[in-house]
């Protein structure tokens, strides 16, 4: 049985899937993003093998979410968020709250986040970039954008 290929589908939230959708990926960015940038470090951070830890890294590479930048003179590389890693790395931040608020039980979430602007401990706030209300899924319609897919016509 052939896999669906989510990057083609006329959904951003399912090509979103295509590049880390599998579990292993978005801690691998998270791992990155805290300074964990190097093959063995990461292998060691994670527990996962040699061989699925290529081939996520790879992926992520491919998909331009990572850099492979050697640091010595053998062939020996580390990994660096690319710009539209970095805006992954958003997304997971946005994760971490949803966990932190349902799964975190009575021990709290095991990290906090300092935001730079103003040296408070903060959580993420989504707001809409027009009016600077809170945006959630009860406040907002799905409209077709100009990516959407096209329906066929009816008796076509």
């Amino acid at each position: 049985m052939q896999r669906t290929d989510f990057g083609r589908m006329a959904c951003s939230i399912a090509r979103t899937l295509d590049v880390i959708g599998e579990p292993w990926s978005p801690l691998i960015l998270r791992d990155v993003w805290a300074g964990i940038t190097r093959f063995e470090q990461l292998q060691a951070d994670l527990g996962i093998s040699r061989k699925v830890l290529t081939e996520r890294l790879n992926h992520l590479v491919d998909h331009g979410v990572l850099d492979r930048r050697p640091y010595d003179r053998r062939p020996r590389h580390e990994y660096v968020l690319t710009e539209k890693g970095a805006e992954l790395v958003d997304l997971l931040v946005v994760m971490a709250g949803w966990g932190d608020r349902w799964l975190a039980g009575e021990a709290g979430p095991p990290v906090l986040y300092r935001h730079h602007a103003c040296g408070e401990i903060s959580g993420v706030d989504l707001r809409c970039a027009h009016c600077g209300e809170p945006v959630h899924a009860g406040n907002v319609d799905l409209l077709p954008g100009p990516g959407a897919a096209v329906a066929p016509e009816p008796g076509a």
